[in-house]
C-alpha cells in the first residue's frame, strides 16, 4: 500500500508544537527524518548508541536555529526492562509527552545461509531489531497516551513482507517486525488515540544498503533526504485514521 496522496508536501508547521523520538537517529533514515521533522516545527528526541554522531545531527538542527533537540545516548542491545523503563521516566519527569515515535534502528547482521549463520548474531540482530523495539514501546506506552493523538512508525523492509535466501535474521526480523506493528495496531484500534503503522522505505542510499549490495551503484538509488515526506505525513496528523497498515515509501 502507497502513503501520502500523491504530490503531498508538509506545511511549514506540519509538526509544530509535536515532541517525535526517532531512534537510530544518527545515520541514514534515522538522520534524514529527524531533521526534517525538526525543519517542520518538531521537538526531536534524537536516540541512538553513538553519541559523537548524535551530537553531530543534533549540532546540524542547532545551526539552522529549528526546535532544540534533545539527545538521548541509548544502546538497544541492553535487556533489561529496567533501563527502557528508567529512560521513560526521565522523559516523564521533564513533562515529555510523545506525540511520535519513530523506530527505525536496525543492523542488518549475517547475510549467509540460516544453517550458517551464528547464534552471536542472531540474537544481536532479534535484540535490536525486535525485541528492543517491544521493550521500548512496553515502556513509552504511558507518554504516548498522554498526547492528543500520537503515531507509532516502524521501519520496515522488503525481505520483511516476503522472504528472501541468505538474509537471515535480518529477514525473520522484519516479519516480526511487521507481526508487531499489526498486534498492536488492532490492540489500540478501539480503546486508544495511537494509530501503529509500519513503512518500507524500499531501496535508499544507506550504509546499510551499500553493505547488502555492494556490488549496486549507490546513485541508483534515492537518499534518505529524498523520502521523508513520507515519515513526516505519518508522524503527523494528516495521517490521522491510518492505522495498522504495512506501507511503502517508493
Amino acid at each position: 500500500m502507497a502513503i501520502a496522496p500523491a504530490g503531498w508536501r508538509p506545511a511549514d508547521n506540519e509538526l509544530s508544537g509535536k515532541t517525535i523520538l526517532v531512534t537510530g537517529a544518527n545515520d541514514g533514515i534515522g538522520r534524514a527524518v529527524a531533521i526534517a521533522c525538526a525543519r517542520v516545527g518538531a521537538e526531536v528526541l534524537l536516540l541512538g548508541r553513538d553519541e559523537a554522531a548524535l551530537e553531530t545531527v543534533y549540532d546540524a538542527i542547532v545551526a539552522e536555529r529549528l526546535p532544540t533537540p534533545g539527545l538521548i545516548p541509548f544502546d538497544l542491545r541492553q535487556t533489561s526492562i529496567d533501563a527502557y523503563d528508567a529512560l521513560a521516566n526521565a522523559l516523564s519527569e521533564d513533562g515529555i509527552k510523545l506525540d511520535g515515535l519513530l523506530h527505525n534502528a536496525s543492523v542488518l547482521g549475517e547475510r549467509r545461509a540460516l544453517a550458517q549463520t551464528s547464534l552471536e548474531s542472531w540474537q544481536e540482530v532479534m535484540q535490536i531489531n525486535i525485541t528492543a523495539i517491544f521493550l521500548m514501546t512496553r515502556s513509552l506506552m504511558p507518554l504516548l497516551e498522554a498526547a492528543p493523538s500520537s503515531s507509532v512508525v516502524l521501519t520496515s523492509s522488503g525481505v520483511g513482507r516476503r522472504g528472501k535466501a541468505y538474509w537471515g535474521p535480518y529477514a525473520v526480523s522484519k516479519f516480526a517486525t511487521e507481526g508487531f506493528m499489526e498486534v498492536l495496531a488492532d490492540e489500540l484500534a478501539a480503546t486508544s488515540r495511537i494509530r501503529v503503522n509500519s513503512l518500507n522505505p524500499g531501496a535508499v542510499n544507506t550504509k546499510m544498503r551499500r553493505a547488502a549490495y555492494p556490488g549496486e551503484s549507490p546513485d541508483s538509488n534515492p537518499l534518505p533526504e529524498a523520502l521523508v515526506n513520507q515519515w513526516i505525513f505519518l508522524l503527523g496528523d494528516a495521517s490521522e485514521g491510518i492505522n495498522g497498515e504495512a506501507l511503502s515509501a517508493q
